[in-house]
């Protein structure tokens, strides 16, 4: 069972910013195993806490996410914290899917860093009931297939890909055709250039018959 969460400002259908959690350590595990480049992991800092994803749009990079929504998953990490929700002026950690590192030796729901310097904080002075209560609100309780939505998102990004590449080929080939074009065109011109035409006078002056023009042509 995975919990989303809708922050403040999110519009219903569009491509907007999403907040889910693992209902335990174990699912937990699931969530790390299968999130996306485009997710963001939450979690208390130095603290026991559930693991708080953000999604974001395409497009949207870790520093580029609103100060409402950072706050809300903050709120959120911090009150599923036993020991975090009784404490104030409590430090969230939050760094890219993509830079969680799990190995076999870590303990279930227990993640480290591939670059320490990846990761972001920001402080929750206190509890928010009015943020808790708005969010609570919008919980929806969903059993997603992790995998299968991974494999999804990993196709039309493949697919999105191959089309990008595709139209940079046709690019390619359009502007070299356009540029063969306009040397075959400069090539024309060259050859039409008055020094290099001869006129009806001197043909007259060098032969005597068109025959002979003809012959001297061939």
């Amino acid at each position: 069972m995975v919990f989303h969460f809708y922050p403040r400002g999110y519009v219903e259908g569009k491509d907007d910013y999403l907040i889910y959690m693992g209902r335990d350590k174990y699912e937990n595990e699931e969530l790390i195993k299968y999130g996306l480049p485009t997710d963001v992991w939450f979690h208390v800092d130095d603290m026991s806490s559930a693991h708080v994803y953000l999604r974001l749009p395409e497009g949207v990079g870790i520093d580029d996410i609103p100060e409402a929504t950072l706050e809300d998953c903050a709120q959120l990490v911090k009150q599923n914290s036993i020991q975090g929700c009784k404490s104030n002026d409590v430090t969230i950690v939050y760094t890219p899917w993509s830079n969680l590192k799990k190995t076999a030796s870590m303990d279930v729901g227990q993640v480290g860093f591939y670059d320490e310097k990846v990761r972001r904080y920001t402080k929750v002075p206190r509890k928010s009931n009015d943020i808790l209560n708005r969010l609570e609100k919008t919980r929806r309780e969903l059993t997603p297939d992790f995998k299968t939505e991974k494999e999804t998102y990993e196709a039309l990004v493949r697919g999105k890909k191959r089309a990008e590449e595709r139209a940079a080929r046709a690019a390619e080939k359009a502007a070299k055709e356009e540029s063969k074009r306009q040397e075959e065109l400069r090539s024309y011109k060259g050859l039409m250039r008055s020094e290099n035409m001869t006129s009806n006078a001197e043909i007259r002056e060098k032969y005597q018959s068109v025959e002979d023009f003809e012959d001297d042509f061939m």
